[in-house]
């Protein structure tokens, strides 16, 4: 197990959405891994050509990128409720590993999503 894998498991594995987690992902292969990945860091790459457009976070193409991100979460890993999402998005601000992983997009790119994320999900 990783470092990242016992973190999580310390920090959410008494949740029902690490449960639903490890139900869905235990027969992942390498590849299907990767493809759930890789997926959901080119929806961070869409979320910097968003931000590098001039949209700004409440625009019509930062909400559906939202919506892209809720889907492809929910889709490769567990289901990812708005009040998730919000948590997710503050995540990704607070925590330097996500701010840099993110961030390898663009400067600001993880800020851009987050508040699209907030504003989004006060809409919904």
């Amino acid at each position: 197990m990783t470092n990242y894998e016992t973190e999580a498991r310390s920090r959410w594995g008494n949740t029902d959405a690490y449960r639903e987690h490890e139900q869905k992902t235990k027969n992942y292969t390498k590849k299907k891994w990767a493809e759930a990945n890789d997926g959901l860091m080119a929806i961070f790459a869409e979320f910097a050509a968003c931000k590098d457009s001039g949209a700004s976070a409440d625009s019509a193409e930062a909400k559906e990128l939202v919506i892209k991100l809720q889907h492809h979460i929910t889709e490769n890993y567990y289901t990812c409720t708005d009040e998730t999402l919000v948590g997710l998005g503050k995540m990704y601000v607070a925590d330097e590993r996500f701010k840099k992983n993110i961030d390898k997009y663009g400067e600001g790119t993880v800020d851009f999503a987050a508040e699209a994320i907030a504003v989004y999900c006060r809409k919904v």
